[in-house]
């Protein structure tokens, strides 16, 4: 009998592990696949080049909710998600990550007793004053199925007490998969694409900022922003800004002359910058590992991380918003290159466990 899964998508880190999970599901006999998207990420260079580059499946649902405050955006999100639930009976809820449209799926799924499935549970930063933590924890808690990337996440949900009764009845599977997102980048790493209109010698500094905890903090901002332009005088910073940081940058009146700013970019063009720079600093958690996977040293700029297997191994460094430290720590770091001599999230074939272990469980 064929199992209905509904998976909830939102955002840029969750189209590209969808591109290939959604694959994987599509090629596993038994499994059938209804995919909404919640519209968290509607900008056409946040999300529909993402469907066209990766040939993830079309929705089946848009749903066309962006915008607001978390609650907002939550309730609104959870609100409809049900409706579409109701509508399809799925045999299981499949959701991503840590985003507001994680949450609002896996609560709409609990509320009605639909086995919820939660791919990159276990993962914590330990910082509850982020809305990713708050979204990552009270998911984990409602799930049926928990696919942990790495051991560390296993530990994390031990520690915690897991596994518990899940929302539907039935006993919490916890599951070593592996990270999706190197199977991503292994798929599309060979169709890298240069960004149009970008001029640059390889060696260059690729930095996103995008978190709350950092564009919502004028002070936090400033200091980042500060830092890298003045790095930039010696070094080319490219930085693709969402456009509700560069709005805010732009409020602010910033000095931010020597950077080179572009729009933001699809995942193959990500990709290219990634091969061809010679340092990765974020604040992202999907380019931290996209940067190790793409063999290049990180620098978060981030007071905690949760990958935090990427700090022990010496590939990545913290360094919060501190003008000083993340200016030493771009000087240490630029060029350096890092190896995954431990085969830190599995090896590229999550996507395939996952699927096969839905066909097992439903």
């Amino acid at each position: 009998m064929m199992k209905k899964i509904l998976t909830i998508i939102g955002a840029r880190p969750q189209f590209i592990k969808a591109s290939v999970v959604s694959k994987a599901i599509l090629d596993t006999e038994g499994l059938t696949e209804v995919i909404v998207h919640t519209g968290q990420h509607f900008d056409a260079n946040m999300s529909a080049v993402f469907f066209d580059q990766l040939g993830i499946p079309k929705p089946d649902y848009q749903l066309s909710i962006s915008g607001g405050s978390h609650g907002v955006m939550t309730g609104r999100m959870l609100i409809e998600i049900e409706k579409v639930l109701l509508t399809e009976q799925p045999d299981c809820v499949l959701v991503y990550g840590d985003t507001n449209s994680t949450l609002s799926g896996a609560l709409a799924a609990s509320k009605l007793h639909i086995p919820v499935v939660h791919v990159e549970a276990g993962l914590r930063s330990f910082n509850m004053q982020m809305p990713e933590e708050v979204n990552r924890i009270l998911t984990d808690r409602v799930s049926t199925i928990l696919f942990c990337p790495t051991q560390t996440a296993i530990k994390n949900l031990q520690v915690e007490g897991y596994p518990f009764v899940a929302s539907n009845g039935q006993p919490q599977r916890i599951e070593l998969v592996g990270d999706v997102m190197q199977d991503s980048a292994e798929l599309f790493a060979t169709r890298a694409v240069k960004p149009q209109g970008v001029t640059l010698q390889d060696g260059f500094i690729v930095s996103t900022i995008h978190r709350a905890e950092n564009t919502d903090d004028t002070d936090r901002l400033i200091s980042i922003l500060s830092a890298l332009n003045d790095v930039a005088q010696h070094t080319s910073v490219v930085l693709p800004l969402h456009p509700r940081t560069r709005n805010i940058i732009v409020d602010l009146k910033l000095d931010i002359a020597n950077l080179t700013l572009i729009e933001p970019v699809g995942y193959l063009e990500m990709l290219w910058l990634l091969q061809h720079c010679g340092l990765v600093v974020t604040d992202s958690g999907g380019v931290q590992k996209e940067a190790y996977f793409m063999g290049k040293a990180c620098v978060t700029m981030r007071d905690q991380t949760e990958w935090v297997e990427l700090i022990e191994v010496g590939a990545n460094v913290l360094v919060g918003a501190d003008k000083e430290k993340i200016k030493d720590a771009i000087a240490r770091n630029l060029g350096r290159t890092v190896k995954d001599e431990q085969s830190l999230y599995g090896g590229g074939v999550a996507a395939n466990n996952i699927a096969k272990l839905l066909v097992a469980a439903l």
